[in-house]
């Protein structure tokens, strides 16, 4: 080889070196998400075409609670929401029926093979055969009783009327099974007025009282109600029915929270809400042996809307795998509301989201779930 090609050689290596580091720092080294990162995409989801009024996100890391909000919790008045703000928790009140059974489990007064024909003998034969846990992962068959003849009669001519939980029953009660128990996925919101019903049954006390004794209580949620009027305490967040160009309009008491029952007549307040998801998966409710069980996973089992990344059952909780880390919880969405409430694994961080519309879809669902990815980087310093 020749002087001159030795000389180029040695030269070219540490500028490869050089070049490689460049590469390496620019490529391996991405910024870590941020709080205000979260906070623009909530300022974002407010700017959006048919956005919602306001948006509010917890973050628990550390043992602190960090709160983020955008827009206004009530169109007529400045201030965004607040982590104090009373709020329709809507489906998120499934994973607080889940943490009643399985409380319940533990205490040896139900097991999750047990029957609806075993425990409420008078329901329809049909669904004799589906167990306590396959109404918890919904793969129970039973019809949703929200896309019934029935409720869609309630919602037009009685909306703020009260609905008794056997009502509600009797919307579906002459329609068979959807599907083979345990052979789908299928989300209902009957599943969770029966698993209620059952709590009664078991428990001899009223869904409500099982609630504060059980749950309420013990993770001190004192802002937390179960009603059955459509009044909330004040303050609250209010909740609306947007459409790109028209005026927000409040559905806040629209409707009578006593038709949505142990699926999801909630009443609580972001701060509380973050509290009971740590509880939940911090084992404040139930044991490990019932963690175990409640931890297994129906692949592609969607919430309703879905959570942030890839999603999957289990009972009456939701597994969120993202590509920062996975987090367990549930979704909800009633008239102008729609929430998350998820925690890691062990209940020591924790985030919930909270828009004031019903769950959006296409590119505002996308959105919103895109924010939610953001805030489970933040939990996991990444």
């Amino acid at each position: 080889m020749s002087d001159s090609m030795t000389r180029i050689r040695r030269l070219a290596m540490p500028l490869a070196c050089a070049c490689l580091g460049l590469l390496l720092a620019t490529t391996g080294a991405a910024a870590k998400t941020t709080a205000a990162d979260v906070q623009r995409g909530l300022e974002r989801l407010v700017a959006a075409p048919g956005g919602p009024p306001g948006a509010i996100a917890t973050l628990y890391r550390n043992g602190h609670l960090t709160t983020l909000s955008a827009g206004r919790a009530d169109v007529r008045r400045q201030g965004a929401p607040k982590a104090s703000d009373r709020m329709r928790i809507a489906s998120v009140a499934k994973a607080f029926s889940g943490a009643v059974t399985l409380n319940l489990v533990r205490a040896g007064k139900l097991r999750l093979d047990q029957t609806i024909g075993e425990l409420l003998p008078g329901m329809p034969l049909a669904w004799a055969p589906v167990t306590v846990a396959e109404l918890l992962d919904h793969t129970s068959g039973l019809p949703d009783y929200t896309k019934s003849q029935g409720f869609a009669e309630q919602a037009k001519n009685d909306p703020r009327g009260y609905v008794a939980p056997k009502q509600i029953i009797e919307w579906v009660i002459g329609e068979p099974l959807e599907f083979t128990p345990d052979t789908s996925y299928r989300y209902s919101n009957t599943d969770n007025i029966v698993i209620g019903l059952i709590v009664e049954k078991v428990t001899g006390e009223s869904y409500g009282a099982a609630l504060r004794r059980i749950v309420f209580g013990p993770a001190k949620l004192t802002a937390t109600s179960f009603p059955t009027t459509p009044p909330l305490p004040k303050p609250f967040i209010h909740g609306y029915q947007t459409a790109p160009g028209e005026e927000p309009v409040d559905v806040s008491t629209m409707l009578s929270p006593s038709g949505a029952w142990a699926s999801g007549a909630i009443v609580s307040t972001p701060r509380d809400l973050n509290a009971f998801i740590r509880a939940d998966l911090g084992l404040r409710f139930f044991g490990r042996a019932q963690q175990r069980q409640q931890m297994h996973f129906y692949p592609g089992g969607e919430s309703s809307p879905p959570g942030p990344g890839r999603n999957s059952a289990g009972l009456a909780l939701f597994r969120y795998e993202t590509r920062c880390g996975t987090v367990y919880g549930h979704t909800g969405n009633f008239p102008g509301y729609v929430q998350l409430a998820a925690a890691s694994a062990n209940g020591s961080r924790a985030l919930t989201t909270t828009l004031n519309i019903p769950a959006p879809k296409g590119k505002l669902l996308a959105q919103l779930r895109s924010v939610q990815v953001s805030a489970v980087c933040w939990l996991f310093g990444r």
